[in-house]
């Protein structure tokens, strides 16, 4: 059976809240049912209510790990905006490396990778375009899901997901084709090498992950409470060098939820930076 009552729904919204900070609200039955009834399949489990009382304790910790991975896997694509990644060339890299060579940047919630990639090729065509020498870049990409997380790693993308944002001179640039009739592109060596990716709960301490000079946590913040999304924002403050940089998604505002930013007006977008 694939019904979800009221109440199973209530203590799944709860649950959900509590393991990664994720408000599903009110009415977002469909939301849950079109994410979890492929799971039902996978693990012989024949009703829906089943698959989420056992996800929600900790006696199968397979099943529960597949269900926060299907809840947690969002859309993404490349240079999405655009502006942010101007920004890095244009303010942002030239601000930085008047004070050091190193770059050290957190794609707070990577998904499959576009955004972390999209970091890493934007700094590559900025060390060529400005004849940079010694400019190290680090970029870190974290993610809830495992899933998302080994697509990262993998770096292997289909013709859907290259079309998404993606320029014919990029693929050709920072792409080489996978000879295994799939259609598939492959991240290049010199991209990759730039990026880690790890798992990671925004809702934990970020003290093991060090210090950044830019944040990325695009379009993610609101997913979550007020309660939360500041908990958040204060823990990126303490994450950043001094003077450096948060970029969220365009119709994201930290406004009345921290402190520790300022907010810098760009053309096109906005940007904040760590109050000193």
């Amino acid at each position: 059976m694939r019904a979800l009552s009221d109440d199973i729904y209530k203590q799944f919204s709860d649950f959900l809240e509590v393991q990664c900070g994720i408000v599903l609200g009110g009415n977002k039955q469909y939301l849950v049912k079109s994410r979890l009834i492929p799971l039902m399949t996978k693990f012989s489990i024949e009703k829906l209510s089943d698959l989420i009382h056992q996800s929600m304790s900790y006696k199968n910790r397979e099943l529960r790990t597949a269900v926060i991975d299907a809840m947690t896997t969002n859309e993404t694509l490349w240079f999405r905006d655009k502006y942010p990644f101007e920004l890095l060339s244009q303010k942002i890299f030239p601000e930085i490396l008047e004070k050091k060579k190193s770059i050290k940047m957190w794609s707070a919630a990577s998904s499959s990778g576009q955004e972390a990639y999209s970091i890493a090729m934007t700094a590559i065509e900025y060390q060529k375009q400005k004849a940079v020498l010694g400019m190290n870049v680090q970029i870190v990409g974290t993610d809830i899901s495992n899933t998302m997380l080994e697509q990262c790693k993998i770096g292997a993308y289909d013709m859907l997901a290259l079309s998404r944002g993606l320029s014919d001179e990029r693929k050709r640039q920072f792409f080489d084709r996978v000879n295994d009739g799939s259609g598939k592109m492959q991240i290049k060596t010199e991209v990759k090498k730039m990026t880690n990716f790890r798992s990671y709960n925004l809702l934990d301490s970020y003290s093991i992950l060090g210090k950044f000079d830019i944040i990325f946590c695009r379009n993610v913040l609101i997913y979550f409470s007020s309660e939360v999304k500041s908990k958040i924002l204060n823990q990126f403050a303490t994450a950043l060098n001094p003077g450096g940089y948060l970029i969220m998604g365009a119709s994201e505002s930290i406004t009345g939820l921290t402190d520790k930013f300022e907010m810098v007006r760009c053309n096109p977008g906005i940007i904040y930076k760590l109050k000193s």
